[in-house]
């Protein structure tokens, strides 16, 4: 029983219970809806680079304009913003589904609108994750808000991918969409039930550019924040754009088609989720850091492994625990940041973290689908998992560093208790 209170003590929150509800239902129609789009845009063209391509239009604008997103989130009500871009998401995804629907779409229509969709992203993904803090009374309780964060988005990878599949076999890429454009309304209808304070307008004295570089130079001071940001750009220009090839392993090493793509995705979720459950049932005093090292160690072996196993079954075993593996990547990342940013300085941090993340990502999608283009997918694959275990080697004296303050400092306390009984 207290393990199980432990784990969704978050949901203490009225507030938190609608937020989680509401992106719950929202995040399984995203992730059928990017599932859809990189099925179709490979069964159009046959090619590793338009699915980089595909991935890059989705995801660089965040690149652009994240930092921009940032101190929009830190001078203006996150809840309106929420409101705005939810709003604006769920257009784009009926325009998507109306394009399949007329059934004379072009790739690069939707790459178009798969822009559109990156550009409402780059000012979403900065107001929404501080939110949290704003819809969460009990402070202590954040942590497992972060974590059950991570669940949600985890069990919507599970959920979409496996359902976007069965979809686009059996009823086609327009239902697919058409369900993420209805899936809106529940974040929708969450924002408007709950009761937020009043907002407090912030006085604004400073160009956009001063705060620009305000942000760069507190992470440039706060090497807590900064070195894991490096560590997370880093493995997201270079590893978490696996994904990007997932399609090439349904569709020519297992022999699939749009339910083996599916399936695929969801072993990946099932690792993610049980990972997020397990960050979100540790002790508020566990070490995150050295969860994150092992972890990554974790992610890199077992993508080394999925990458030259032709066997489905034995596949899917190694996909899910790469999915335990990667979880931590974003999830303790996203917490460490937000616990250890100054409030006022929230906004354009996680908008830092969308660049490293977010902005990132696209940018390494279209160097894999290139390179991949010329070795093939199951050694690009393996490569991305050698990186891994490098980028944790690189960045495991910081990682241990608290551990070994802790010990160092438990060490001389105790020599001091030594020396007063001498």
């Amino acid at each position: 029983m207290n393990l199980k209170l432990n784990t969704f003590r978050a949901f203490r929150s009225r507030n938190y219970q609608l937020y989680f509800t509401g992106q719950s239902i929202s995040l399984i129609g995203t992730w059928m809806q990017r599932t859809g789009v990189s099925w179709v845009v490979y069964t159009m063209t046959h090619s590793a680079f338009m699915l980089g391509i595909t991935v890059f239009a989705t995801q660089f604008p965040s690149f652009l304009l994240s930092l921009y997103g940032g101190i929009v989130s830190d001078r203006y009500n996150r809840y309106k913003i929420m409101l705005i871009t939810q709003t604006t998401a769920m257009i784009q995804a009926v325009l998507l589904a109306i394009l399949i629907f007329t059934n004379h779409y072009t790739v690069w229509e939707i790459l178009t609108l798969s822009v559109i969709l990156g550009i409402v992203n780059a000012f979403d993904m900065p107001a929404r994750q501080p939110m949290v803090h704003e819809i969460i009374h009990d402070k202590t309780d954040l942590p497992n808000a972060l974590a059950l964060n991570s669940s949600m988005v985890n069990l919507a990878r599970v959920l979409g991918p496996a359902l976007s599949g069965i979809v686009l076999q059996k009823l086609g890429a327009g239902i697919c969409f058409s369900v993420n454009a209805l899936s809106f309304l529940a974040v929708i209808i969450s924002l408007l039930l709950m009761k937020l304070p009043p907002y407090q307008p912030k006085l604004v004295k400073k160009k956009i550019s001063s705060e620009l570089v305000e942000g760069f130079v507190y992470l440039k001071n706060t090497p807590a924040i900064g070195m894991i940001l490096l560590m997370l750009a880093i493995m997201s220009l270079l590893v978490l754009p696996y994904n990007t090839l997932l399609p090439i392993f349904a569709k020519v090493i297992f022999k699939g088609d749009a339910i083996t793509f599916g399936y695929i995705n969801s072993f990946i979720g099932i690792g993610a989720l049980c990972g997020a459950f397990f960050l979100a049932s540790v002790k508020p005093d566990t070490d995150l850091k050295i969860i994150l090292l092992v972890n990554t160690l974790i992610f890199g072996v077992c993508l080394m492994l999925f990458s030259h196993i032709s066997c489905f079954p034995l596949a899917m075993v190694f996909a899910t625990i790469t999915g335990f593996g990667m979880m931590s990547l974003t999830t303790i990342s996203n917490t460490i940041i937000q616990l250890k940013s100054d409030p006022r300085m929230r906004g354009r941090v996680m908008s830092y973290f969308a660049l490293a993340f977010f902005g990132m990502m696209p940018m390494g999608s279209l160097l894999i689908g290139t390179v991949s283009q010329q070795i093939g997918a199951p050694n690009m694959l393996l490569i991305q998992g050698m990186i891994a275990i490098i980028v944790a080697i690189i960045f495991s004296g910081f990682l241990r560093k608290d551990k070994l303050n802790k010990r160092n400092r438990r060490n001389i306390k105790e020599e001091n208790v030594v020396m007063k009984n001498i």
